[in-house]
């Protein structure tokens, strides 16, 4: 089993910066992509980022591209988010989540269901 565990939200101004971290415990996910979703207040969660086992592949949502970079360190067990540029339709709960996809070919995924493992959020609210 894995346990996710998000930090480093808060509440900033437009413009400023954030960097989310998760801590991962309970099993290695130096094997599996990872993702950072975020759902806002009447919104369905969506994906903002995913990072596949090496780091060398990254996805990013439109939305948040060139603004966010999403990182990875295996030997820590530690994914990061950092968020720069930020608007306030940044604001939402922001989740850390791992799948294991099983495929040496298809190596991140934007789908919600391939992700088996969630932390709990880190809220993170920008100001206008």
């Amino acid at each position: 089993q894995v346990q996710l565990v998000e930090s480093g939200g808060g509440l900033v101004q437009a413009g400023g910066s954030l960097r989310l971290s998760c801590a991962a415990s309970g099993r290695t996910v130096s094997s599996c992509a990872m993702g950072w979703f975020r759902q806002a207040p009447g919104k369905e969660r969506e994906l903002v980022a995913t990072i596949d086992w090496s780091g060398g592949v990254t996805y990013y949502a439109d939305s948040v591209k060139g603004r966010f970079t999403i990182s990875r360190d295996n030997i820590k067990n530690m994914v990061y988010l950092q968020m720069s540029s930020l608007k306030p339709e940044d604001t939402a709960v922001y989740y850390c989540a791992a799948a294991y996809l099983g495929s040496s070919i298809v190596v991140i995924s934007t789908n919600d269901d391939e992700y088996q493992y969630w932390g709990q959020g880190t809220q993170v609210t920008v100001s206008s």
